[in-house]
């Protein structure tokens, strides 16, 4: 590795190099036990820049597409329930007051309770074997929702899929962290998270369609939209074992050199790794999930969550109290606009956080968008202002997702940490997911102003919160440059040096 020092010092002119010499660099890099930066955080292989620029339109064909279909599913799945409401689901199962939020309730508890274990889960098992798995299971749960009777097998239904979904939304974050940089992973992200709007649209027009329908053998009304998605969902998740790659390194449509090249870049970013992919480590774990860049970006996703998983079941709800007299179809087709707008931000604003590789200030930039939205509900009454005002909350919710789980892959050294804070965020988030299920609750209707107001509060917190982040993150690299490393390192083992992980006085965080 020497001679990768000596070349970086000497000012070797990128251009001037063969492009053997970058193959023979990045092979070095990704052999195990080799690093890719000095002790001090700086790489020590440079790329061939139109390489990676192939290999990264090669990486986003083959892993996108099936994660980004699995994760539009997944949402689906989870939200039909709120179309299934305004088809019959609380009056044919004898749902009375508060029972219709216990039921959505039930769901949260279980994806709460299994999210850092299933993300622990998934790298141990493999995200390739994994991620397929938690959907088949899903699906058939969702399948299983077409016969429930009465609001008890309705909440057993709503638990198992808590349990299998809890999984999928970290697991696809950390496993595309195993494949991107840090400054392109807030945009890929935002590739299959941009799913959940579009499922919100998507799910409405399907819901529409599948409720023209007479029946589905036996089943009639709602229970057709939970049997024919599910059975979709199924099909996806069988058709997942066959296309997911676990690892670069695994990839059969990679050529050697390209193997070598994708393990090196995203190597090159972690001070101090001489394996991409290590063996579990509790204290890397716990590393990943008390980082205070974890519990903070969690904390602000537990708040956009609020208002993310709210709309996704409350959305044909509030439509309804916006549009009182139109048809129950016209009511569904309401609800697409708005989460297409939102889908359209979802993608625009990652994609600016790439451009930048800055994450915090496209979260500061989104919060007052929501505010402006909720303080528009509380204010008027008025239909076409009202239904505005969904616009303004979707364009600012839904890209949190993607800056989130990359702010806290970014801040995290090892893969093993990284599975616990991209696992601790999306946990944080979906306590936010459990709230709102008693944001708009029916008593408050049709203003909802307890519902609208917490939403209004949880988006005022978000904006002081992330202007709070990034002014500690600044704060806390410019103390760590007047730190010594090599007095701080000195006596240190590799091993040492790595269990640090953001500890590592030579790290600085990624905002």
């Amino acid at each position: 590795m020497e001679s990768h020092v000596s070349n970086i010092e000497k000012g070797v002119a990128q251009e001037d190099k063969p492009e053997s010499f970058h193959i023979a660099k990045a092979h070095d890099a990704a052999e195990r036990g080799h690093a890719a930066t000095d002790r001090y955080g700086q790489p020590l292989v440079d790329f061939d820049p139109i390489a990676e620029k192939r290999l990264l339109r090669k990486i986003d064909l083959f892993v996108i597409p099936t994660v980004a279909i699995l994760y539009l599913f997944c949402f689906i799945d989870r939200a039909n329930i709120g179309n299934a409401r305004l088809a019959g689901f609380e009056k044919d199962l004898g749902l009375k007051g508060n029972d219709y939020n216990i039921v959505l309730t039930i769901f949260f508890v279980a994806y709460i309770v299994f999210e850092i274990p299933s993300n622990i889960a998934c790298k141990w098992i493999g995200p390739g074997r994994f991620l397929p798995a938690l959907t088949l299971g899903f699906g058939i749960t969702s399948l299983g929702t077409a016969f429930v009777k009465n609001k008890h097998s309705a909440s057993a239904v709503r638990f198992l899929l808590g349990m299998f979904e809890a999984g999928l939304f970290p697991g696809i974050a950390y496993y595309m962290s195993r494949w991107y940089r840090r400054s392109e992973l807030a945009f890929r992200l935002s590739c299959y998270i941009v799913m959940a709007p579009l499922a919100g649209a998507f799910g409405g027009l399907l819901a529409s369609a599948i409720l023209k329908l007479e029946s589905v053998g036996s089943l009639h009304t709602w229970r057709m939209i939970f049997a024919i998605e599910g059975i979709i969902t199924c099909g996806l998740g069988i058709i997942g074992f066959f296309t997911m790659t676990d690892r670069p390194s695994t990839a059969r449509w990679l050529t050697e050199d390209e193997k070598d090249l994708a393990i090196a870049r995203v190597k090159s970013e972690r001070v101090g790794t001489t394996e991409v992919l290590e063996q579990l480590d509790t204290r890397k774990v716990l590393r990943g999930i008390f980082s205070p860049v974890t519990l903070t970006t969690g904390l602000i996703f537990l708040l956009n969550n609020v208002t993310v998983q709210g709309l996704s079941v409350f959305a044909p709800t509030i439509i309804r109290t916006i549009y009182p007299h139109s048809s129950v179809i016209s009511q569904q087709l309401h609800t697409v606009p708005p989460y297409v707008v939102g889908a359209f931000f979802t993608l625009f604003v990652p994609f600016i956080s790439w451009k930048l590789d800055r994450r915090m200030i496209c979260c500061i930039c989104l919060a007052p968008l929501m505010i402006v939205g909720y303080a528009m509900f509380l204010r008027s009454e008025n239909a076409h202002v009202r239904y505005g005002a969904s616009f303004l909350v979707a364009s600012g919710s839904f890209a949190f997702g993607a800056l989130c789980n990359a702010n806290a892959s970014a801040n995290v050294i090892s893969d093993t940490a990284r599975s616990g804070a991209i696992g601790t965020v999306v946990m944080m988030g979906n306590i936010g997911g459990l709230i709102s299920t008693w944001s708009y609750l029916s008593f408050d209707a049709p203003n909802y102003h307890i519902g609208n107001g917490l939403n209004l509060a949880c988006a005022s917190v978000t904006f002081l919160l992330s202007i709070g982040l990034l002014v500690w993150m600044k704060w806390n690299n410019a103390k760590r440059e007047r730190v010594d490393v090599d007095s701080a390192l000195e006596g240190k083992s590799i091993k040492e040096v790595q269990v640090m992980d953001w500890k590592n006085p030579a790290w600085r965080w990624r905002y």
